[in-house]
Order: structure tokens, then sequence, then C-alpha cells
């Protein structure tokens, strides 16, 4: 899969700011919309979310879209892949 590392590195983030506010997946559903699972499969790195559901993470953590994805510095930054790469 393409850019397999920064889908699960995303769900990491997401997993980290739900635990931080003391959120279990499906009070996250509640306040997101989304469905329970879908959100255990972001947090494993299992979807690829479009921009517009990030927005909506965004906007339940009370963060901008670019402070969301503001995550610390991969160690595996060379494992990223464009759609060029196979």
């Amino acid at each position: 899969m393409i850019n397999k590392h920064l889908v699960k590195h995303f769900g990491k983030r997401i997993r980290e700011l739900r635990e931080e506010l003391k959120l279990s997946q499906e009070q996250l559903s509640f306040s997101t919309g989304f469905h329970r699972t879908y959100i255990g499969m972001i947090e494993r790195g299992e979807r690829n979310i479009s921009l517009t559901n990030m927005a909506v993470f965004a906007k339940v953590f009370k963060l901008n879209l670019s402070d969301l994805l503001d995550t610390k510095p991969l160690k595996s930054i060379n494992k990223y892949e464009t759609k060029t790469q196979k």
C-alpha cells in the first residue's frame, strides 16, 4: 500500500489525541458521527481517510487541520512513497 507508514502514523496521532482527552472510541464516534469500528480502523492504520474526515477530527479535537497533522518527526520518513513509486 502506498504510504502505509503515513496512514499508520496518522492513526497513531488520532489515538493519542483521543486518549489525551480520555475518550473511548465509542465516545469519539458520537462526537464525530463516524462509526466506532471506522475509528478503530483509522487508529490501526487500516483506512486512508479523506481530507474532509480529517477536518471533522480536527474540529472535535479543537485543533486546526495543520495542528492535527503536526506530529513528531518520523524516523521512517524515507519510507513514504509517491504514487509513481512502486
